[in-house]
């Protein structure tokens, strides 16, 4: 068995936001597969399904990200416990993975989320081409890239020129099945949790609330599709807005007079509201990598609206119908999805299932590692 260390920059254990719950569902998995070690921020709490080695090293503010005394801390534990490979959660720490690499020779994998410097450019930051040159010098000096998209891929390969070998596609995974009958359960439980009539359609979206892209998608629902959708169709309806970080004017009680938003803040089980709704809408149309919201409802049984960049990433050959993609930005085509695809019956296909299952994906990755690799 393969015994590998895994460097995860920011807390992810409890996770609120997308990019957490894929750090935490990797790791739990890769440790199923390897012998595994994490280090990470003292704020994670990781539990008993977590089972791998567990190391506090990194503090919990800002400046961690130049902590020298990492270089001396990480040699001696690589030198003393002979990992066959780092993986490294996001380039940020790229000086101090190649000054690992050089010192103990160990091989290195950068594994991205989205290609960073896209993703700040998308948000209007100014130094985008800064953190452009930096990714490429990181990515260049490793000895493999696990890319979460298919198009992060091929960034690598056409614009960092990265030999096609030298990547690998690591997507979000999901666990289990699910069908109709058990969205109907779900709907009984939420309707009578929330006082809600029988005939409403539930809509779904959530996210960290605090990331900018995740509030533009709550203002392009809230002011953009709420009126258009309650004007032009003749079902009741009910949007969940859910996520840590939300802004207090989004709150019921700041707007009151919208009757078809419950914004419930952080929810412990967000599967429950998944399983319920009848839609989940996407209309993120910045920000970067794939949305593992979308990978896990489409994977309970729930149809996706999505905008054309929120679905980035997604393999929607094996999606069946449970994905409807509609241009960025376009009210009147996401409105007209929504009313189309309200009262959808169809199941996920088994194919999605295969392809999204974390089993899979875990040993398609640690295939891609090099034979000597014990």
């Amino acid at each position: 068995m393969r015994k590998i260390l895994c460097i995860a920059p920011y807390q992810y254990i409890p996770y609120f936001s997308g990019g957490q719950k894929y750090i935490a569902e990797f790791t739990r998995h890769l440790a199923m597969k390897t012998a595994l070690t994490v280090i990470s921020t003292g704020d994670n709490k990781p539990g008993k399904e977590d089972a791998y080695t567990f190391l506090p090293y990194l503090n919990i503010q800002r400046t961690r990200y130049i902590d020298f005394g990492l270089v001396w801390q990480l040699h001696s534990l690589i030198k003393k416990n002979k990992y066959d490979a780092i993986i490294w959660e996001h380039p940020y720490y790229g000086w101090l993975a190649m000054i690992l690499q050089w010192l103990t020779g160990i091989y290195t994998v950068i594994h991205t989320h989205n290609i960073e410097y896209q993703r700040f450019r998308s948000m209007g930051k100014w130094w985008w081409s800064i953190l452009k040159a930096y990714e490429k010098w990181t990515f260049r000096n490793a000895d493999k890239i696990f890319c979460i998209t298919e198009e992060d891929r091929q960034v690598m390969i056409k614009e960092f020129r990265i030999h096609p070998e030298n990547t690998c596609l690591v997507t979000a995974g999901f666990d289990g099945v699910s069908d109709y009958a058990e969205k109907l359960s779900f709907q009984q439980l939420i309707k009578q949790r929330y006082k809600i009539s029988e005939d409403t359609r539930l809509f779904l979206f959530s996210g960290l609330l605090s990331y900018k892209p995740n509030e533009d998608a709550v203002l392009f629902i809230r002011d953009l599709i709420v009126p258009k959708l309650a004007a032009e169709n003749s079902f009741p309806f009910k949007i969940f807005i859910c996520g840590k970080g939300m802004n207090p004017a989004y709150t019921n009680e700041a707007d009151p007079k919208n009757q078809h938003i419950i914004y419930t803040g952080f929810v412990e089980d967000i599967s429950e509201l998944i399983k319920a709704a009848n839609l989940f809408l996407n209309p993120v149309i910045t920000g970067g990598g794939i949305k593992t919201k979308v990978i896990e409802s489409i994977g309970f049984n729930t149809t996706v609206i999505s905008s054309t960049s929120g679905a980035t990433g997604v393999k929607k050959e094996v999606c069946g119908n449970k994905l409807v993609v509609v241009p960025d930005g376009d009210v009147q085509s996401f409105t007209k999805a929504i009313v189309e695809f309200a009262d959808d019956h169809s199941e996920t296909p088994s194919s999605y299932y295969q392809y999204y299952q974390w089993e899979n994906i875990i040993e398609q990755a640690i295939e891609s590692l090099p034979d000597h690799l014990s």
